[in-house]
């Protein structure tokens, strides 16, 4: 945002994902872990919980985008699912570092989950599709993909 708007522009935009993104986490039992400068890292007590929070985030920027086209707001959704370590109210470990990297292999208004997230939502109704196996930046492992279809899922 700040490359495309500028500094002066882009800090009500980044005021605008914060809103959306927290109303959602907020109806959905999401906690604010941290701020990262340009997204927000959340945990939830459960995976649906989780899944139905990307996706409402998801169609709030929709809907934003479709209200204002002349500032449209993209935001990628990593998410996975394990015992992280807190320590000081921050989160560590490889479910953390999984839904980091899931994050930064998703396209623009997509959310990418590991295959734990998944098994942890059967009996939802979710519609997702399996982008096969990444083998994520510091892993020794492959990782099975799959891509929420926020659009057609149903809340």
């Amino acid at each position: 945002m700040t490359n495309l708007h500028g500094d002066a522009k882009a800090l009500p935009l980044l005021h605008i994902h914060n809103a959306l993104t927290r109303n959602s986490l907020n109806a959905h039992r999401g906690r604010e872990v941290k701020h990262t400068g340009d997204g927000i890292m959340a945990s939830f007590a459960s995976a649906p919980d989780a899944v139905q929070c990307a996706m409402a985030i998801q169609r709030a920027f929709a809907a934003y985008n479709e209200e204002n086209p002349e500032t449209p707001l993209q935001l990628r959704i990593g998410l996975s699912a394990g015992e992280p370590i807190e320590e000081r109210g921050d989160l560590f470990g490889k479910a953390v570092q999984l839904a980091a990297r899931l994050c930064a292999h998703a396209e623009p208004a997509q959310i990418l989950m590991d295959r734990v997230v998944l098994d942890q939502c059967s009996g939802e109704r979710l519609q997702f599709a399996d982008l096969g196996e990444v083998t994520p930046k510091g892993f020794d492992h492959s990782v099975k993909v799959y891509e929420v279809q926020w659009t057609k899922a149903q809340d």
